[in-house]
């Protein structure tokens, strides 16, 4: 693909002698449509939302639906499956489903070292399925260009003691880690904080250079462990249940001119009169908006740097989500692994050592100070030795007003912000941007600021530069397309065509039906077949495979 840098900046970085821009993309976990406060959301985040009223919103933003396969994403400028990473960390056989980055794709550090840039890494990385620290590092954060990395490889896991956590290339014990020694260690709070050194270390040793970091809060990511202190400030604020939040966020989000007030939300997923437990589903969404609540100060905590070093005037931010609100059960009924119990007075196992690593994998058996990890409807979330999801009800709540979750292509679990700020790049101040974007978009926007040369023997990038549209340009675009567990989208102009798994094809035209309450299919055959043969088209050329793909076979020993 042609890399090009639009007309007008052009003429602005010549007539002003402007260098290229920093960038800092964040990308935060699990979190749905309107949970910020410039989405029309009650939580507290006004870090992002000052560059939101200093930048531009974009309202119908797509990421693809599943941790995984969104960062895959976002790093390269391929739709997943081009990059191998399809589905998640498993290999299915298929060159779509490696679970692994393959060599055919390009991340950021490796295109932008040649073009003079410095590239860091802090968080979550999930695209390599060799998280050991023994394992085969060819797709961990410094093999694939990277300079710095302090994050973990892995996906999911506790937030006082995460699992594959490294430095650069060598596991790590956040217990044992001479370079970083919190009084209580939480890792939005760590990712936040090397996010900030990166960014003061550059400018100290480098400031000759620009640079990019990529921010990967796990934030909001079951379990929802939180800190009390942030807690607190959201208790009781859900004590009414799920519908007059999503009524507020709707209004809210309307009045901003995310959506159309006349247009309904969709139906809630769960009755509030129902819930046996209201205290402690009540509890689930507290902890929930605290995450959040953190993770917006990590980012206040990032652009103070920024100002402090000099940097942030000619920074471009870009602020996104992975996949819409999780409906996913974790942790919701106790287990015989997990036992729906109350904290016992004493350890039950022996205690980790500081140089111990966190157990692998998603889900500890134990805290590092011996006490079992619990779960279950009679265990407050929030604490080291809980593991519990948020739940339907409130994912519901988080998508407001879209339709679905996380792993689903409907809007409710591909549909997520994102904001736009750069003071010298982009003037406008709180605007909205309608012309859909996706994760695709984003290596080639920072590829045409950098003046990047994108490698010519790699998958071509299939992103286009959102550069013209932060100056409230159109963008020409034939249509964008999904696959996650059989699920399948295409959308071209205002018609999406969607499907679940093993489930009939619906038609809907967003631009009058952001909800996708009226099927069209049956109205409208010439554009549902014309959709159709542009789904078949993209899967033969992208790698995608029928779901399920069968896992790859052991060979024989």
């Amino acid at each position: 693909m042609r890399l090009f840098l639009s007309a007008v900046c052009a003429l602005a970085l010549c007539a002003e002698g402007r260098a290229a821009p920093n960038v800092v993309v964040i990308l935060t976990d699990d979190m749905g449509f309107s949970d910020l406060g410039c989405y029309g959301g009650e939580i507290a985040t006004p870090n992002l939302d000052a560059l939101a009223a200093n930048g531009v919103r974009f309202s119908q933003f797509y990421n693809t639906a599943r941790c995984c396969p969104t960062r895959a994403s976002l790093l390269t400028g391929l739709y997943p499956h081009q990059a191998g990473v399809g589905h998640m960390m498993d290999d299915k056989g298929k060159p779509g489903y490696r679970g692994d980055l393959n060599t055919s794709c390009r991340v950021f550090g490796e295109v932008l070292k040649p073009a003079g840039y410095r590239s860091y890494a802090v968080g979550k990385w999930h695209v390599t399925k060799s998280a050991g620290k023994d394992g085969p590092k060819d797709n961990w954060p410094l093999q694939r260009g990277f300079d710095r990395f302090y994050g973990t490889i892995h996906g999911a896991g506790s937030f006082y003691d995460p699992s594959s956590l490294v430095r650069d290339n060598t596991m790590i014990s956040p217990y044992a880690d001479p370079e970083y020694k919190p009084k209580t260690y939480y890792y939005t709070d760590a990712i936040a904080e090397h996010a900030s050194r990166f960014v003061s270390d550059h400018a100290k040793d480098h400031k000759e250079k620009p640079f990019l970091l990529y921010v990967a809060f796990t934030a909001a990511h079951w379990p929802m462990h939180a800190l009390p202190e942030d807690i607190a400030k959201y208790k009781g604020k859900y004590d009414s249940g799920y519908d007059p939040v999503r009524k507020a966020r709707f209004e809210r989000a309307a009045k901003l001119g995310l959506i159309d007030p006349k247009q309904p939300t969709t139906p809630g997923s769960r009755e509030w009169d129902k819930v046996p437990d209201k205290k402690w589903e009540a509890a689930c969404m507290e902890v929930y908006a605290a995450m959040v609540d953190r993770m917006d100060q990590g980012v206040g905590r990032l652009v103070a740097e920024l100002k402090k070093t000099g940097q942030f005037e000619n920074t471009l931010i870009l602020y996104m989500q992975d996949n819409g609100g999780c409906a996913e059960p974790q942790g919701r009924t106790g287990n015989k692994n997990h036992p729906n119990i109350a904290r016992p007075d004493k350890p039950t196992f022996p205690a980790m050592k500081p140089t111990d690593f966190a157990a692998a994998g998603s889900v500890p058996a134990q805290t590092r100070d011996g006490f079992p990890v619990r779960m279950g409807p009679s265990v407050m979330p929030g604490p080291d030795d809980t593991y519990i999801a948020y739940g339907p009800g409130w994912a519901n709540v988080s998508n407001t007003p879209l339709r679905e979750y996380k792993h689903w292509v409907h809007e409710g679990g591909i549909s997520t912000p994102l904001i736009a700020h750069w003071p010298k790049g982009i003037s406008a101040k709180g605007e909205l941007r309608h012309t859909p974007g996706h994760l695709i978009d984003i290596a080639a926007t920072v590829y045409d600021l950098a003046g990047a040369k994108y490698p010519k023997d790699a998958t071509p990038l299939e992103g286009k530069s959102l550069v013209a549209v932060f100056a409230g340009k159109p963008l020409e675009r034939d249509a964008l397309y999904w696959e996650h567990e059989g699920n399948r989208a295409v959308r071209a102009g205002n018609w999406k065509l969607v499907a679940k798994h093993n489930a009939k094809w619906e038609l809907y035209d967003i631009g009058k039906d952001r909800v996708e309450a009226n099927d069209l299919s049956a109205k409208e055959p010439d554009k549902l077949k014309e959709l159709v043969a542009k789904y078949e088209t993209y899967a033969k050329r992208a790698l995608v495979e029928p779901w399920p793909v069968n896992p790859a076979k052991k060979k024989k020993e």
